[in-house]
Parts: C-alpha cells; structure tokens; sequence
C-alpha cells in the first residue's frame, strides 16, 4: 500500500489511539455472522485493533505499519499479529474464512486494488465473508483529517466497487452507500476467478467464464490440452506461462472473463449473465484503458457482443479501446492449430495496432 500513509501511521500510532477510536459500526455483527465457524478471520488494517475482538476467534490483527501492531494487545489480546502489506498478504491458498477492511483498501491507490483483492481471494476459502468499507468519490475533501495529513486517499463510485469486487470473484451480499462520504460492499468468496487488472495493460484478454477445473487451479486455461498458455509464449506476449499475476507486472497482459460464474461448459452460460457481463468488462476497460482488448472465443463474443463478428480486428472498439478476437484456445476447438493461436495473440499484443491476419477487418 501507499508507504508514505504506513509512515504516517507508524509515526503517530499513538496519537490516533488517543483521538480516533469510534463505535464499532452496525456492520459488524452481521459479518462475524457469515464468516463459517472455527475458520480463521483476519482485521485488515486493524491499526490499534479496535474491532478485532469484536470478529470472533481464531482472528489475526493485520496492519502495515509495526506500531500500530505493537497497540492491539491492549483491546485484542487473543489475537495473532502480523505486519502485512494489503498488496502482499502472506498467507497460503485459502487460508481465511473471513476479511474484514474496513477503512483501508482506500489507501492503496485505487488502479492496484483490483489485484490486491485478487490476492485476498486467494487467500481466502470459498463461501468467506469480505466486508469493504471506504471512501465515497463524493467526499468534499480528499484527505479528511488534515491532522494526519500526508496520507493517500481515493475515493470511489458505488457501482465502481461493486465491479471491481465482483470482477475479484467475490458475489455480492448487498451494499451500503450513506449518501456522503461512506460506501460499504458486503460479500462472499465466490468458486471463481479473480481478474488479474491494472493501470498500463498493454492487452486486456477476455475469456468467456473460468472453468471449475481453472477454478480449483487458480488461474484461468488452466485444463490440460487448452493451448493459451502455450500460444501465449510462443507469440511473445508473455514470458511465463500459467502465471496471470506474472504476466500483469512483467508483461502488462492483463485477464478477465466475461461472465465470473464458474461452469463446466459455457453453454451454462444465460444471456442475461453475458449481458450484465459484458457491461461491466466494458466499464472495466474504460476505467483502466489497456491499449486493447482481446477476447477469446468468437462464438462467446458474437452471443456477447456481435452475432456477426469475424475473428480479427474488430470494426468498432470495445468500451473505447481496439477489439480483437481470436479462436478459442480450447483442445476441443481442432479447428485452431497453436501456431495460429499463437499469431492471433502476437497480433493483439502489439497493444491496438491492427494487423491484418487471416479473417481480420482492416484497421
């Protein structure tokens, strides 16, 4: 997270146990409620641990900055510490039950949240609880507490978080939005996969849905015989394969699908979740504006988007950045050999310079 907030709290652990400590909100309980029984739950940016007590057992008080760890002893003695970077978290697959942040994803600047969320839900089990509280893009004043000041804020949109809590494969519970400065989402760890997003993609790929198999893997074409990953290293668009959050930082390929539900055939798939889908893919790339946008399947983009596409470039952009679409890497799809695939991907990886490949439209 932004290490110039982390000083400030390390810095002044002391004086905000003097001045800030508040009611625990109303949200609580009903989240301690959901996380399943005898797993573990952790306080995400406890600071002194005000509410860390208050989330049951067996809990972790989890905090960037060391002093305000060496606090939570004095309101949660019970509870295991561990000095621990939002964007790092240092826990093996499914460890968790429940998340409880209140009042700290809104000090990571707001392009790395989605895949700081992506590494919460790793490290969390299916059917955990999250609890998100933070700023409203409505606040007057971007930094609230001048007392404290030198802390990072980013304030969001409601409908902004929700996608970017769906899109980390969580399903939502409900929300809250007080209508001023405070918006909170409620939900629960979905069998899915997390997007692997963020500022400066050079290529955003979009998949149909994740796969129960790539679901229980944790990562997307994950099935034995699907050809992304190879095709990916061949066409030099990434340099590791079977590694999403690899190839987001080192590469600047990023990953999503259209539909978050996990199938075992996309013919599960309805219309209305490509729909609502779809729109949340195209609200996601014109937040973060990779350089294109390369979905995988034509017959998933032309029930999606447009039932008369051809694989290639596509004549009109998807949410204002270059559309491309390519075969399904799939071994079933006999039709696509991997040097194919491999030359589709090399062609939409050049970041929406449009070049003319078999079946394409002219850019």
């Amino acid at each position: 997270m932004d290490r110039e907030t982390v000083d400030v709290y390390e810095q002044r652990a002391g004086e905000w146990l003097e001045q800030k400590r508040r009611p625990a909100p109303a949200s609580l309980g009903p989240f301690t409620a959901r996380v399943p029984a005898g797993t573990v739950r952790i306080d995400l940016g406890c600071g002194p641990g005000w509410h860390t007590a208050e989330l049951g057992s067996p809990v972790i008080a989890s905090d960037a900055a060391r002093a305000m760890l060496d606090l939570v002893p004095q309101y949660a003695p019970g509870a295991d510490r561990v000095l621990a970077d939002l964007e790092a978290l240092p826990f093996r697959r499914g460890a968790l039950g429940g998340a409880w942040a209140h009042k700290c994803y809104m000090h990571v600047p707001a392009g790395r949240v989605p895949l700081a969320l992506a590494d919460l839900h790793r490290s969390m089990q299916v059917g955990g609880a999250l609890h998100v509280h933070l700023t409203s893009d409505r606040a007057e004043v971007v930094e609230p507490d001048a007392q404290f000041a030198g802390r990072h804020f980013d304030g969001w949109p409601l409908e902004r978080l929700i996608d970017v809590v769906t899109g980390a494969g969580f399903s939502i519970v409900s929300t809250f939005d007080d209508g001023e400065e405070w918006i909170d989402v409620e939900a629960t760890r979905a069998h899915t996969l997390p997007d692997t997003v963020g500022p400066g993609m050079r290529l955003l790929v979009v998949g149909l849905n994740p796969s129960e198999y790539s679901a229980d893997v944790g990562h997307g074409f994950a099935r034995p015989g699907n050809r992304f990953w190879p095709a990916a290293v061949e066409s030099g668009a990434v340099t590791r394969a079977h590694d999403p959050v690899h190839a987001l930082r080192v590469d600047g390929i990023g990953m999503t699908d259209l539909v978050k539900r996990a199938s075992p055939r996309a013919d599960a798939l309805t219309r209305d979740e490509y729909r609502a889908g779809t729109a949340r893919v195209e609200r996601l790339v014109r937040w973060l504006e990779p350089r294109a946008v390369c979905f995988v399947g034509l017959t998933g983009y032309r029930v999606a988007v447009d039932r008369k596409a051809t694989t290639g470039w596509q004549p009109q952009p998807f949410g204002g950045r270059p559309a491309y679409v390519m075969p399904n890497t799939s071994g079933i799809n006999a039709h696509a050999q991997l040097p194919e695939l491999a030359q589709h991907l090399h062609s939409a990886a050049l970041g929406g310079i449009p070049v003319r490949t078999s079946g394409s439209a002219p850019g």
